[in-house]
């Protein structure tokens, strides 16, 4: 069980939904990593990680790869729902809160995440959108 500041409700929800949308891509796994799961492509590269409140942030989010200059777009254009994470921020990770992120709009953050890390067999697997 994951302890916050939000409700055991919504980072149960949260997390089944991110859960089904990583988990719903080709060849990717869940395991636990800094501290929450994270989704990993055959066990090996990370493109997904959910956070709740780490380190007392205060958020219920997720960090994940992003293709180069969307990190710092994001952040410019909508800071109360995106920001550089610790950690993996200077690698160009995008954090992203969940309160307020639509299912579409999820199912299409981590698709992305998933084929910014995705070696091109696996790439290959991926069902058209």
């Amino acid at each position: 069980m994951i302890v916050s500041r939000f409700p055991q409700h919504q980072v149960d929800e949260a997390l089944a939904k991110v859960r089904g949308v990583c988990l719903a891509l080709p060849e990717t796994s869940e395991r636990p990593s800094h501290g929450g799961p994270a989704f990993f492509i055959r066990d090996k590269k990370c493109f997904v990680m959910f956070l709740n409140d780490h380190h007392d942030d205060g958020r219920l989010a997720i960090w994940c790869a992003a293709p180069d200059g969307v990190q710092v777009e994001m952040v410019e254009t909508d800071p109360e729902r995106f920001f550089r994470p610790p950690y993996v921020g200077h690698l160009g990770w995008l954090g992203v809160q969940l309160p307020g992120i639509d299912d579409g709009e999820l199912n299409a953050i981590c698709r992305e995440a998933f084929v910014t890390v995705a070696p091109p067999t696996v790439l290959k697997m991926l069902p058209a959108e």
